[in-house]
């Protein structure tokens, strides 16, 4: 079953489908994927979740208003059983892909998911101030308050209940919270504990506490958090299966299972259910960084269920400071499948960053070896769908190529040799118009090697190493010499510009511009010490970096000086405005969605002003954050910012902001704006109101791009 979806431009909304199709493996190594004739919309679903034998599937439809959230059993031909939980019981099940967990029992009885809290009672007032009656008949000479203002987890997370941890009986449809944990941890990522005869089943999850104040969470791997385990609710073996027996009584213990690490996600037990791995992400933690060089671990389960909180921590990949050119630069990986066993019990198959491309690795967890498994040769991004049996099911893209669906197989399973053999799966149905693949066949991409110009003895060995910059281009000559260049920058700063279709950058790489993606160093995929080489060097280090990617371009007559725009959101437009004021001469045109162009103004307005500190003060900006920012860090986050700059700008600039943003408010975009517009500078200001960080809705996207689209041809023709 493929999950596919789709904008629906006049419903400002992504329609949902579901494509199944039947895979049969030829004798001769050959495959055919027999595909359902149509795709079926799932029309309110926000998850869907098969279980473990694929006889049954869950389908979970989020609440309207104060309506209940709706479960539905699948079986193979029709809904066997449907549930409505009030919201009396819990809100929406988070389907987040953070927070998100939802786990079927080894025997297909039991469901344990996360879900929003149930909302607090609030005050109800008259006019001579609070009503005492509880009686929930209206009254139309009272109202209902507001109560206590209670934090939330930042960007996306607005307006949304606490996770808390549910467990459901699928043939009664009972459904009960899990006692035991404590009200200041946010729970996620839930899967069962492999089950032990005579024992209580266990429920095992990543924990958040939330301390003095919850910090944004959405991009931000470096809330710590731990993986725990509690006792599931206790059932009753019926004929018709388990019941819930009252626990209400009994004394559910949790016990921290990773306590001498900082980061614990994505716990996953082997099909033996003799060790749990899980993927920590203690580097950003300990560091402060949003994001950081992955590490891969595994602690021994107990087989007679007694849990301890003292389980030794075994490494299974540490994390990599500064790879060697050519092999494995560190895990970098933002989730695991739900079975991503080979049958051999300790090979695991996953997707991580390889530089400027995302690859497939096989890692064996005992041995610690791994192994890169897609083509070596390919510049392509490739990424991990599902396993079937032994066997891969991915998906391959380029900045010029539309994602196609791959099979892999071990070319000999018998032998030791580990060579893997992809072979192409035909479509349903063609990707894009003949118009499109005639557009996208013109065009062309490389990932170039930047080297560092003015290395200084200070930096770490793999600060000193080139960084990438992807060139996207037309395979057609034209009359000029060089099409114009647009400079794309991502943001985070620790994120990085992959290898793979983007119909974005595409659409403006088909109106006849050249892309210039570059990866600074401090993005994801090149080594620890790279990365770490950014933080307290933003606004000049990755500035630097991008002038010297563009001045390489022009020195290889890919690009013409006179013709070059800069892109960027976030981070990127941070840096975006950095260049604009800090080269004014570079640029003919500038677009950028929700920059960060002050951060002394940003500090006290986001939800995430731990990243101002660290990423300003580096090292030491962890242990010197603090909610009340003194006047020597106001004037260094303003001596850091873009805004200290914008007297020398010069370059017509469009600006791009949702209104809805809490990462980086639109105002602080709109301050910039204002200061250029001031001095005299073009200026263009869009603003989406219902739009937040990302700027993703469908109609929020198309007039996006199709506006920088016209604000660059406008300048740079």
């Amino acid at each position: 079953m493929f999950s596919i979806s789709q904008p629906n431009l006049l419903a400002n909304k992504r329609k949902k489908f579901i494509l199944s199709s039947h895979v049969l493996r030829e004798s001769n190594n050959s495959v055919n994927f027999q595909w359902a004739p149509f795709p079926v919309e799932m029309t309110g679903v926000s998850v869907m979740v098969p279980s473990p034998s694929g006889a049954k599937l869950l389908v979970v439809r989020d609440p309207e208003k104060e309506s209940p959230c709706q479960f539905e059993i699948w079986g193979r031909a029709q809904v066997e059983k449907e549930f409505h939980i009030p919201q009396s019981v819990h809100g929406s099940v988070y389907a987040d892909g953070w927070f998100q967990g939802i786990s079927w029992n080894s025997d297909e009885t039991l469901i344990a998911y996360v879900a929003e809290e149930p909302c607090p009672s609030k005050p109800t007032f008259t006019g001579q101030g609070y009503k005492n009656s509880t009686s929930a008949d209206k009254d139309f000479g009272n109202w209902t308050g507001q109560g206590d203002w209670k934090e939330e987890w930042g960007e996306t997370y607005a307006r949304k209940q606490q996770a808390a941890l549910f467990v459901m009986n699928i043939n009664s449809g009972e459904t009960q919270a899990v006692k035991g944990i404590e009200k200041s941890l946010s729970v996620g990522q839930v899967v069962w504990a492999p089950p032990v005869r005579g024992s209580h089943q266990y429920l095992v999850f990543v924990g958040w506490s939330e301390g003095t104040r919850k910090l944004g969470i959405k991009y931000c791997f470096n809330r710590p958090c731990a993986l725990y385990a509690v006792r599931a609710p206790n059932f009753e073996s019926k004929a018709d299966g388990p019941e819930l027996k009252d626990s209400s009584t009994e004394d559910s213990p949790v016990v921290n299972l990773t306590q001498s690490i900082t980061s614990a996600l994505y716990p996953q037990f082997s099909p033996d259910g003799k060790f749990l791995l899980f993927l920590s992400a203690r580097s950003a933690v300990d560091s402060g960084v949003h994001s950081a060089t992955d590490s891969l671990h595994i602690i021994d389960w107990p087989m007679d269920g007694v849990l301890s909180s003292s389980t030794k921590i075994v490494d299974v990949i540490p994390v990599v400071m500064c790879g060697e050119d050519g092999y494995f630069p560190g895990l970098y990986c933002s989730s695991f499948l739900s079975n991503p066993w080979l049958s051999d019990g300790c090979t695991m198959i996953l997707s991580s960053v390889w530089g400027s491309c995302q690859v497939i690795l096989s890692v064996n967890v005992l041995s610690g070896e791994v192994l890169r498994i897609s083509p070596t040769d390919s510049n392509f991004s490739w990424n991990v769908l599902t396993l079937d049996g032994d066997n891969i099911i991915a998906v391959s893209s380029s900045p010029v190529d539309v994602p196609h669906i791959k099979y892999g197989y071990l070319v000999d399973k018998d032998s030791k040799d580990t060579a893997w053999s992809w072979l192409n799966v035909s479509r349903p149905t063609n990707a894009c118009s003949e118009k499109v693949e005639s557009l996208l066949s013109s065009l062309q991409f490389s990932i170039l090697k930047i080297p560092i110009r003015d290395v200084s003895y200070s930096l770490t060995k793999g600060a000193t190493k080139p960084f990438e910059a992807i060139f996207v281009s037309s395979k057609t000559k034209r009359s000029d010499p060089c099409d114009p260049l647009i400079v794309f920058l991502h943001g985070g700063p620790h994120i990085v510009s992959l290898s793979s279709f983007s119909k974005s950058l595409t659409f403006l790489s088909s109106i006849g511009f050249n892309l210039l993606i570059v990866n600074y160093r401090g993005s994801l995929g090149f080594g620890e010490e790279a990365l770490q080489s950014l933080p307290g060097n933003i606004g000049s280090q990755d500035v630097n970096d991008v002038l010297v990617a563009i001045d390489h371009v022009i020195d290889m007559g890919l690009a013409s000086p006179s013709k070059i725009a800069v892109l960027g959101g976030s981070h990127g437009g941070f840096l975006t405005t950095h260049l604009i004021g800090q080269a004014p001469d570079k640029f003919a045109a500038a677009a950028t969605r929700n920059p960060a162009c002050n951060l002394a103004l940003m500090v006290g307005t986001t939800d995430i002003p731990d990243w101002c500190y660290v990423e300003a003060y580096g090292s030491e900006g962890k242990n010197t954050f603090t909610e009340a920012p003194s006047a020597e860090h106001l004037t260094l986050f303003h001596r850091k910012s873009p805004i200290s700059h914008s007297s020398k700008v010069k370059t017509p600039t469009l600006f791009l902001l949702g209104a809805q943003d809490i990462r980086l408010p639109f105002f602080t975009g709109l301050q910039y704006a204002r200061a250029l517009k001031a001095k005299g500078v073009p200026v263009k200001v869009i603003v989406f109101p219902n739009d937040t960080h990302a700027i993703e809705r469908p109609q929020s996207d198309f007039e996006s791009f199709l506006n920088i689209g016209v604000w660059f041809k406008k300048y740079l023709s």
